[in-house]
């Protein structure tokens, strides 16, 4: 990758340095740190503060409060994550009881202490709206649903996928929705009002991989603060402040710059560093594009340990929702074996028939559908189907011949759904268009990214330019849209919920304590705005 960047900025007519590395990691060896005392440091952090008396102690700590508690406190406390990378934390967990009641403790707490409402016995005349994952499992939606009227009390509940929801927030009618969270990124085709199935793709990435890359680089260049732990609560924050301070995807700020921070420890005088920085800043980011950077080894360990999928009732197979943009994303990651009596898929055509050792080899391959869509532009209306049933129709989801090209279920969690940014992009607005040319280039010019993880300096311009890079013919129509001015693009989807809410034709989508208890789970099949 550094490499490729000094060809791409010689190109660019950039100046870069011969022997810039070395210069900086000759500073970098050669400075040593500045204490400062704490009674001098106008920024010093107020830690947490736990009782001396045991008794006293809270049992538990949630919160921004729980990532300051000191690392040798009386008594000592063990940090929880309950939810990681879009699922449940299984890894940490020894009893599916546990981990269902840190997710409780967590919603309650943030409900007493964000919204004021300390006395539980008020709840019962609130609404409660919970935005669940495009792309959700359906235990999780079940647990929470029984959690807010049991547990809590809420009057009434209802549910929005996020990427709806964010359309809500932003006030677009119809958008490609890509959501860059902390550990994992969402993208989903929004129209009228309603999520195309076949859009949805869930990513297993996000900022927190950004900012654990950036600081191996570093530590790479002899970063001087070489003792930097990412599982120490306040090194995490430090390396985020540092993430959110440096990086960029702006070549013209690629130069050795000068650059410092202030490490503050519990029981100890503050140390100010100084160091430089050189490709780090840029290259750390551009994982989002090339996601093998990214260490993702621990990210499918102990999945489905305590809680095994959703299986349907009678036939007893796994029903949790699928979509054909996500089955091509895995099956880039983890071809799978032709069926008996089919050509391999190394040899046949269009994008569900790619399959290659690496993912990054397959780029070229996931944008084929939009060649195949230009040739066939010039009818954009299908032949109607023929009424005997017994004759297989061609589909655009992967369907012909009569044998649907999908991934065994048993095998679905057996592989991490990792890919480029721009092409799960393009795969998600080919599985939602289907083969529509007007929907394509609507799409392609309503393309949002929200998300705490696109808050880098040159994101949007970034993504824009490799998008036009990927498909020269549509570059006219790609367009990348971001939130209104007054809205933080990190709460677009909260904002969306409550718009949500307001509105009158969610009235059949509210759940109440009555009908929960009568139909149990098998209500949100009668009042999801979605097919459950």
């Amino acid at each position: 990758m550094c490499s490729e960047l000094k060809v791409h900025m010689r190109a660019h007519k950039r100046r870069v340095l011969p022997n810039s590395k070395e210069l900086i990691v000759n500073y970098n060896k050669r400075t040593p740190p500045e204490t400062i005392s704490e009674h001098n440091d106008p920024h010093r952090i107020d830690w947490t503060e736990i009782p001396s008396d045991l008794r006293k102690a809270p049992a538990f700590i949630t919160g921004k409060d729980a990532l300051r508690i000191p690392d040798f406190s009386t008594p000592r406390y063990k940090l929880f994550w309950p939810l990681r990378h879009g699922w449940y934390n299984e890894h940490d967990y020894d009893q599916k009881r546990a981990l269902y009641d840190d997710i409780a403790v967590i919603i309650e707490e943030a409900i007493k202490t964000q919204l004021n409402l300390s006395r539980r016995r008020d709840w019962s005349q609130y609404g409660c709206v919970f935005i669940v994952p495009d792309l959700y499992e359906k235990r999780y939606v079940t647990q929470i649903l029984d959690m807010l009227l049991r547990d809590f009390s809420f009057g009434r509940v209802c549910f929005i996928q996020e990427s709806l929801a964010a359309t809500f927030g932003a006030g677009y009618t119809s958008a490609c929705v890509v959501d860059l969270g902390a550990q994992k990124t969402s993208i989903c085709c929004v129209e009228e009002g309603m999520c195309l199935e076949n859009s949805r793709i869930n990513l297993k990435y996000g900022g927190a991989d950004v900012t654990e890359t950036f600081i191996k680089m570093m530590l790479f260049d002899h970063f001087p603060y070489s003792e930097i732990n990412l599982n120490r609560r306040y090194d995490f924050l430090l390396a985020e402040e540092i993430k959110i301070k440096l990086c960029t995807l702006n070549e013209g700020e690629i130069s050795p710059q000068p650059a410092d921070f202030h490490l503050r420890t519990p029981g100890q005088a503050t140390r100010k560093y100084m160091f430089k920085t050189y490709d780090e800043i840029l290259l750390a980011p551009q994982g989002y594009f090339r996601p093998s950077i990214f260490d993702s080894s621990p990210k499918l360990r102990d999945r489905r340990k305590l809680i095994d999928r959703s299986r349907d009732l009678y036939d007893d197979s796994p029903n949790d929702p699928v979509s054909t943009a996500q089955s091509a994303i895995i099956a880039m990651t983890a071809p799978l074996p032709p069926l008996s009596g089919q050509i391999p898929r190394d040899q046949a055509d269009g994008m569900n028939g790619v399959a290659v050792s690496t993912p990054l080899r397959q780029i070229p391959n996931a944008l084929r559908k939009f060649s195949e869509q230009e040739q066939n532009s010039i009818s954009v209306v299908g032949s109607p189907a023929p009424e005997d049933e017994d004759t297989p129709v061609p589909g655009a989801d992967g369907e012909t011949n009569g044998v649907k090209n999908e991934l065994d279920p048993s095998l679905r969690d057996d592989v991490l759904p990792v890919a480029p940014l721009d092409v799960a992009i393009f795969t998600s607005i080919v599985n939602g268009a289907r083969n529509d040319d007007r929907k394509t280039r609507e799409f392609l010019g309503g393309i949002m990214v929200i998300g705490g993880g696109a808050q880098i300096p040159g994101f949007y311009s970034y993504l824009e330019e490799r998008l036009k890079e990927s498909k020269p013919n549509l570059a006219k129509d790609i367009m990348i849209g971001t939130p209104p001015r007054e809205l933080d693009p990190q709460g677009v989807v909260w904002k969306g919920g409550s718009v949500f809410g307001k509105l009158r034709g969610t009235n059949d989508s509210w759940i109440s304590r009555i009908e929960h208890d009568r139909l149990g789970a098998r209500v949100l099949a009668y009042k999801l705005m979605w097919a459950w």
